[in-house]
C-alpha cells in the first residue's frame, strides 16, 4: 500500500498521535476465526495505521478485534433494515450475508456507508442510496474510491489521519 501521502495528526480529543495497532497474531486470528483472507493493503493497513480516522475525518479501518466482535450485530441490523435492492446486481442480499464466502464489514465512512470484504472483494452499502458499489480488489483502491470518486462524498486529497482508541469508538 502507498502510504506516501499519508500523514498522522494528533487525536482532536488527547492531542496525542499515539497508534493502536493490530498484531500479525491478531489479524491471523481474525482470518481463521471468520474463515477469510484479508489482503495485503488492509495487513498494512492496520498493522502502519491501526484504528482511527483517515481523510479528514472520512474513513474508518476496523481492527480485526473489532471486525469479530461487531459481524453478528452488523448482520442483524443489514438483515433487518436492508434497502440496497437498485445494487442488486452488483451483490444480492443473500451475498451480503452470506457465511460461507466470509463477507464481513471491515470499515464505515463519518456519513455511515459500510464498507465489506466478499470473496477478495471490496464493496460500499452507501447509506444514502440503494446502489450497492465494487470498488476495488484491494483496500488501496477501495481508500482511495471513497475519497477520489465523488460519488459517495465530494473528491478530497487529504490523507490525514487521526488515531482513537478503538475502545472509545462507538
Amino acid at each position: 500500500m502507498n502510504f506516501d501521502n499519508y500523514k498522522i495528526i494528533p487525536n482532536y480529543k488527547t492531542n496525542k498521535t499515539d497508534l493502536f495497532l493490530a498484531e500479525g497474531e491478531d489479524i491471523l486470528a481474525c482470518e481463521k476465526t471468520l474463515n477469510i483472507v484479508f489482503d495485503d493493503d488492509y495487513k498494512e493497513y492496520v498493522s502502519t495505521y491501526g484504528s482511527g480516522i483517515l481523510g479528514g475525518t472520512y474513513v474508518r479501518i476496523y481492527l480485526p478485534e473489532t471486525i469479530i466482535l461487531t459481524l453478528e450485530e452488523w448482520r442483524n441490523r443489514i438483515t433487518q433494515y436492508w434497502f440496497w435492492d437498485e445494487g442488486k446486481e452488483v451483490l444480492t442480499k443473500e451475498e451480503v450475508l452470506s457465511r460461507d464466502f466470509g463477507t464481513i464489514r471491515i470499515g464505515d465512512t463519518y456519513d455511515g456507508d459500510e464498507i465489506i470484504l466478499y470473496k477478495g472483494g471490496y464493496f460500499v452499502l452507501p447509506r444514502h442510496s440503494e446502489m450497492i458499489y465494487k470498488t476495488g480488489n484491494t483496500l488501496e483502491e477501495t481508500i482511495t474510491w471513497l475519497c477520489s470518486s465523488g460519488i459517495l462524498t465530494e473528491a478530497f486529497p487529504e490523507r490525514e489521519f487521526e488515531p482513537f482508541d478503538p475502545d472509545e469508538l462507538g
